[in-house]
Formats: structure tokens, C-alpha cells, sequence
């Protein structure tokens, strides 16, 4: 059995945006198998045209997304919540194998378990292609 994952629903606008900036943490880290620890183990992904299923496979998707997108860097931003849900809208930028700088723009609704683990994401992302000139996330957020 997994951890209960505080804070846990049902949510307030103050709990709902510390999940939000604990998974911006999380995904800046580029760590597949922390970022996967806070779904639970059979959840739910649609990530633009992929489906996916439990823990592994994020993972898998995970491993595979960071190989692709070179030193990505994520800003995540509460756009609205009540319940169990929680909806985000984001922008990261990465560098592709060539060279060519991406900034990335999507949505993504996310439903919570009763232990505060998301058991359902949906997101939806478009690129935009950009010079290193235009980047606007250097990095990870500072603490604070």
C-alpha cells in the first residue's frame, strides 16, 4: 500500500497550490521514479496522444520524455480546483537533440484519491519552437 501523499482532499485554494508546486518540484527534478510516486499505482494518464497505466509505464514515459526534452525546466500555476480536483496550467522549456529550444505550453486536470495520490491526469501541450535568445525558465524555481 502506498503513503497518503499530503495535503489531501478534499482541497482549499492554500492546499491545492502547495500540490501544485510540490509536482513542479517534483518534475524539475527529472526524476522518473520520484515524480511517479506521487500517482497512485494503477493511475490514469492521456499526455497529448499517449495512454497510459500505473506507476511503470510513467516511468517508461518519463525515462523516455527527459531523453528528448534536454534540460527541461517546468513552471506549473493553479488555474482552479474544488473536491479531489485540481486543474494547472504550465509552460517548460527544453533543448532538443539538434539544438533547437522549445517552449511548451498545455493544461492538465488532475484527480486525487482520498490519500492525496493523483489517480488520474489529463493533459493536453502544444510546442512552440524558440531561440535560446526567447527562454524565460532558466531552471527550477528557488525555494522561498
Amino acid at each position: 500500500m502506498s503513503a497518503a501523499r499530503p495535503p489531501l482532499p478534499p482541497f482549499t485554494a492554500e492546499s491545492a497550490a502547495a500540490k501544485v508546486r510540490a509536482a513542479e518540484d517534483a518534475w524539475n527534478s527529472r526524476d522518473p521514479e520520484r515524480v511517479a510516486l506521487a500517482y497512485t499505482p494503477d493511475s490514469v494518464w492521456r499526455n497529448r496522444d499517449e495512454f497510459l497505466t500505473g506507476r511503470a509505464e510513467i516511468v517508461a514515459f518519463l525515462t523516455r520524455k527527459w531523453a528528448k526534452e534536454q534540460e527541461y525546466a517546468l513552471r506549473k500555476e493553479l488555474w482552479a480546483y474544488t473536491g479531489n480536483r485540481i486543474s494547472v496550467r504550465f509552460t517548460y522549456e527544453w533543448r532538443d537533440g539538434a539544438g533547437q529550444w522549445w517552449r511548451s505550453h498545455g493544461n492538465e486536470q488532475w484527480e486525487f484519491a482520498e490519500d492525496g495520490l493523483m489517480s488520474r491526469r489529463e493533459a493536453s501541450i502544444n510546442d512552440l519552437p524558440i531561440t535560446e535568445a526567447e527562454r524565460g525558465i532558466l531552471g527550477p524555481r528557488e525555494a522561498g
